[in-house]
């Protein structure tokens, strides 16, 4: 391939992948027509795009970038997967998968500068939670005290009027209060 070729790839990887800071790498090789053709279209329907990348002009597209970090998985056949709401879907998607299809391979993944190396990394990537989910939590351990606060302070009104209550059912029924002493 010429150089000016190369360069082309390259510039176009960079506009391709521009504002991608999360991505997954796999191998397809060896998976059947039918089974790449199916795993492709259950990940387009999720927002995930799959993308087969050359290394060489890979490396040199995703220098200085946050994909830079994926390097040392570009070797042998490539593909990029990103997309969706989050690298954690994408992840949580090709583990399902690679259940399914024994020929899928998890070669890593980045996360915020993080990298995930092989099928472990991925599956742990995997367990984490969404920006949604996180989200999600934050916002419930931030209510969690005002809840407690909430049901101490009623706690106590409703005693209150739960005696009260009683004191009025014996009252109508004519029953006598004694007093506690």
């Amino acid at each position: 391939m010429s150089k000016p070729v190369k360069n082309m790839i390259v510039a176009e990887y960079r506009r391709r992948f521009d504002g991608v800071s999360n991505a997954l790498l796999i191998d397809i090789r060896g998976i059947e027509a039918n089974e790449n053709n199916e795993l492709r279209q259950s990940l387009h329907a999720s927002a995930i795009r799959v993308t087969v990348i050359r290394n060489k002009l890979a490396k040199d597209a995703f220098k200085d970038t946050s994909l830079e970090i994926l390097s040392p998985a570009l070797v042998g056949p490539t593909a990029m997967c990103y997309g969706a709401d989050s690298v954690v879907d994408v992840a949580r998607q090709l583990v399902d998968w690679a259940k399914k299809i024994k020929e899928l391979e998890l070669k890593g993944a980045c996360l915020d500068g993080e990298y995930f190396e092989g099928l472990a990394g991925v599956k742990r990537l995997s367990t984490f939670p969404t920006r949604d989910e996180a989200q999600a939590k934050v916002v419930q351990l931030m209510l969690s005290p005002a809840g407690n606060l909430v049901s101490a302070a009623t706690s106590a009104g409703s005693n209150v009027m739960g005696i009260i209550k009683e004191i009025q059912e014996r009252l109508e029924k004519g029953e006598e209060i004694a007093k506690v002493g």
